[in-house]
């Protein structure tokens, strides 16, 4: 019986529903954590025996195990429960602040295994010293892995603009980096033959909350990031708000005070980074230049809290002009969540009062009503969970075949 010849990219073409169901499942499974096979084949809208077939080869890959249920007394045979396997596939990731500096063992699934965490001086441009810093960190985490586990990307956060595609740190405020090649930099010298993904830690911060924190379930959701600065992420319908060439969503460089306004470190006056970030809190409070970092932000924070006056001014200052950027944002976007992280998160909890309070004045009611506040839920480690998240993108896209191409 004669056969007719396969047409160019038919085989790939059949290929991509199962590859991309694969994957699918395997995202489902990374960000919700064990599942049955029954609640696999609802969510996934698939039959059983398709699941069944999928989750047999990711197990193959050493993807993902298979266990029985706990529990007696149900009727019937068991939908066996899928768990991702932490102990077979890991990124590395890394999160670049302006004072620290982290990286990070996350298994498949999202739990950090093991990390290192470093100062950062604020000594201007130091590409080298970050570099060589996270790649001796990267390597030792590699080194410590369990036997038989794989790397399967690399991510990193940096508190900068990134520009897409290659990890080049396009402009890096208060150290002076300005088109830095990090990501390629990094890349080489950890020497794992795996290319760095750089993204913005405010933009990654929001996909991390989105995915794993506080907004899981929400469509619409701001996050407004504080180090030094003010950085931001927009989702939209589950998708992230980057703009035309990645640069989108600086809500920091929103003009809230421009009459009067504190310089900001992007030359212009009263941007809501310069009327709510760490500088603008410290001088309030009457603090010396001296006295920087998140640990003098908490400060001031817990001493307003208990009724310090000159902390409690410095706070409600700082918080008014919060409130009337974050009502710009539910004006414009109408988002279901805000979600505040890094030293936004401790302003916030100190000033909850005062930004309510400039929400109730001037947000449309329609939009006020529905969003919701809220702090960062994966603590510290939002931006380097978004980063994490930047690492494991492939495998996620093509289980099978990246695996396949790592154990080659």
């Amino acid at each position: 019986m004669l056969t007719s010849p396969t047409a160019p990219g038919a085989e790939a073409a059949s290929d991509e529903g199962p590859r991309r169901n694969l994957g699918a499942l395997l995202r489902r499974l990374h960000l919700a954590g064990p599942m049955s096979r029954a609640e696999l084949a609802e969510e996934m809208n698939l039959n059983r025996s398709t699941i069944m077939a999928l989750t047999t080869r990711l197990s193959a890959a050493g993807l993902v195990r298979e266990r029985q249920p706990g529990g007696l007394g149900r009727s019937g045979r068991p939908s066996l429960v899928v768990t991702p396997a932490a102990d077979r596939a890991y990124v590395l990731a890394f999160d670049v602040a302006v004072d620290r500096l982290t990286a990070a063992r996350v298994s498949l699934g999202g739990q950090v295994q093991d990390r290192r965490i470093a100062t950062r001086s604020r000594s201007g441009p130091d590409l080298d010293a970050v570099v060589g810093v996270l790649a001796e960190f990267g390597r030792d985490l590699h080194r410590a892995a369990r036997p038989g586990a794989v790397c399967v990307g690399v991510g990193a956060s940096y508190c900068g603009m990134i520009r897409p595609g290659d990890g080049t740190v396009r402009y890096g405020p208060y150290l002076g980096w300005v088109d830095q090649a990090f990501g390629t930099e990094l890349r080489d010298q950890l020497g794992l033959g795996l290319p760095v993904r750089v993204g913005n830690e405010a933009h990654l911060g929001a996909w991390a909350e989105y995915l794993r924190g506080a907004g899981v379930g929400v469509r619409n959701l701001i996050y407004l990031h504080g180090d030094v600065g003010v950085g931001g992420g927009i989702i939209v319908g589950g998708e992230a708000l980057d703009g035309e060439s990645g640069y989108g969503s600086e809500l920091g460089h929103m003009v809230v005070n421009p009459h009067d306004g504190r310089p900001c470190s992007c030359g212009a006056r009263g941007c809501l980074e310069a009327e709510v970030g760490e500088r603008a809190l410290l001088d309030e409070a009457g603090l010396p230049a001296d006295v920087i970092g998140r640990e003098a932000v908490r400060d001031v924070v817990e001493a307003a809290l208990r009724g310090d006056p000159a902390s409690r001014r410095a706070v409600d200052h700082v918080g008014d002009w919060l409130g009337i950027g974050v009502a710009n944002l539910i004006n414009l976007f109408n988002p279901g969540m805000l979600v505040f992280g890094g030293i936004m998160r401790d302003v916030y909890l100190g000033a909850r009062e005062r930004v309510d309070r400039r929400i109730a004045a001037h947000v449309l009611p329609v939009s006020r009503h529905r969003v919701r506040l809220e702090v960062a839920a994966l603590g510290d480690d939002t931006t380097l969970a978004g980063a994490a998240e930047l690492g494991f993108a492939d495998l996620l896209a093509n289980p099978l075949g990246v695996m396949a191409s790592l154990d080659a």
